[in-house]
């Protein structure tokens, strides 16, 4: 059996490369830095980190530890889980447990659904996130917020249209 290297064992891929489940909590990183409006700069300066560790860790290139995702979550105001959140079947499959461990129970990622798109990741959420925190009416905010979940959830508004 070949021997996994010494980056696939701090949780690099076999080539070397970054772990995509690092690329993915990078990413939601950025995303989250995004919806807020912060630059890396700001959000280096919240953490006591430089701008550029903040661009190593939004594209994967270091891994964030556990107590550093947890400052993360902090001071962004955002649960751990989000940056996990719709992680791709895929990507899931690549954390370093499997490549560490090929013959590892798959049947762990069985209850991931796979996403084909992100909708966090599209511009026009961004744009709808930002637009609605700089209401500075809370109350118009508020109900702004209640009359889109209705809408959500009305059969006629949501009904498939037939061809």
């Amino acid at each position: 059996m070949k021997s996994i290297s010494r980056k696939a064992s701090r949780g690099r891929t076999p080539s070397g490369a970054p772990n995509p489940v690092d690329i993915h909590v990078g990413n939601r990183i950025r995303m989250r830095r995004n919806i807020l409006g912060w630059s890396q700069e700001k959000l280096g300066d919240l953490l006591g980190l430089t701008f550029q560790q903040i661009q190593k860790y939004e594209k994967g290139l270091n891994r964030v530890s556990a107590s550093r995702l947890w400052d993360f979550s902090v001071v962004m105001d955002t649960p751990v889980s989000f940056f996990y959140d719709d992680m791709d079947k895929s990507v899931a499959e690549q954390s370093p447990r499997m490549f560490s461990n090929p013959e590892a129970d798959a049947s762990l990622n069985e209850d991931l659904e796979v996403f084909n798109t992100d909708p966090m990741l599209k511009q026009e959420t961004l744009e709808l996130v930002r637009a609605y925190y700089k209401i500075s009416n809370r109350q118009a905010a508020k109900h702004l917020f209640d009359l889109i979940v209705a809408m959500s959830k009305s059969p006629y508004l949501n009904a498939k249209k037939e061809e």
